[in-house]
C-alpha cells in the first residue's frame, strides 16, 4: 500500500469521541514498550507521528490515525503495567472490551507481542479473549533485527506453541527499525479493508449507522 497522508485525529477518553465517518479500523493492542507507536511510524513512513515513550502505560487513549483519509489505524493502551493504578486499568479495560465487542467499523485487531520472549500471560490472556469472541486477529511479533536469523524460526514456534495457535492462525514476524515484514502486513491489512468495501451495506454507503 502507498501511503500518501496520514494524520493524527484524536485520543479518545470515551466511545462519544469516537470518529463517526464510518471508516474502517485496524486496532493495534499489546503490552506498554512492545513497539505499537513504532509499528505505526513504521508501516506509514513517518519518524514521530505515533508518539513512542520510554515511561511504559503513558498511552491512556484510543489514538486515531487517519491513513490516505480511508481508514484509522487506533492505538491501544499498553496492557500488563503493574505501575498503572487499578482504577484507572479498570476504566481502561471497560472502553477497550466495549469498543472490541461493539464498534461495528472495527476490521481487525493486530496483537503485537515481543519475538525475544515468550508471550506473557496478560498475552496470553488478550490472545484467549479475542479468539473466543470471534474477532479477526494478526499476532505481530516485533523486534526481529533483535534477533539472529538461525533462531528466528524457534522464537516463532514458541510464540505458536505458547498461544496454541494453528498453522491457519496469522502471524506475522516485523521490525520497525529494518521494515521486515512491513509488505505483508499490509497485504493483510489491504485485504481486510477491501472485503470491508466490497461488503458495504446501502445504510453505510449513505453514512448511516447500522
Amino acid at each position: 500500500m502507498i501511503v500518501k497522508s496520514c494524520e493524527f485525529v484524536i485520543s479518545a477518553m470515551s466511545k462519544e469521541q469516537f470518529p463517526r465517518d464510518f471508516l474502517p479500523e485496524i486496532a493495534l493492542a499489546g503490552r506498554s514498550n512492545v513497539g505499537k507507536s513504532s509499528l505505526i511510524n513504521r508501516m506509514i513512513n513517518r519518524k514521530n507521528l505515533a508518539r513512542t515513550s520510554s515511561q511504559p502505560g503513558k498511552t491512556q487513549t484510543l489514538n486515531y490515525y487517519l491513513v490516505n483519509n480511508s481508514f484509522y489505524f487506533v492505538d491501544f493502551p499498553g496492557y500488563g503495567f503493574a505501575k498503572v493504578s487499578k482504577s484507572l486499568r479498570q476504566k481502561w479495560g471497560q472502553l477497550i472490551e466495549s469498543y472490541l465487542l461493539n464498534r461495528s467499523e472495527l476490521k481487525l485487531v493486530l496483537q503485537i507481542v515481543d519475538l525475544r520472549h515468550p508471550p506473557t500471560a496478560d498475552d496470553r490472556m488478550m490472545y484467549e479473549w479475542l479468539k473466543h469472541y470471534q474477532i479477526p486477529m494478526c499476532v505481530v511479533a516485533t523486534k526481529a533485527d533483535k534477533i539472529p536469523k538461525t533462531r528466528l524460526p524457534g522464537h516463532l514456534r514458541l510464540i505458536r506453541q505458547t498461544f496454541g495457535m494453528s498453522d491457519h492462525d496469522r502471524l506475522v514476524m516485523f521490525s520497525a527499525e529494518t521494515g521486515a515484514g512491513k509488505d505483508e502486513l499490509w497485504s493483510l491489512i489491504a485485504s481486510f479493508l477491501q472485503t470491508d468495501l466490497q461488503t458495504e451495506s446501502p445504510q453505510r454507503s449513505q453514512g448511516e449507522k447500522p
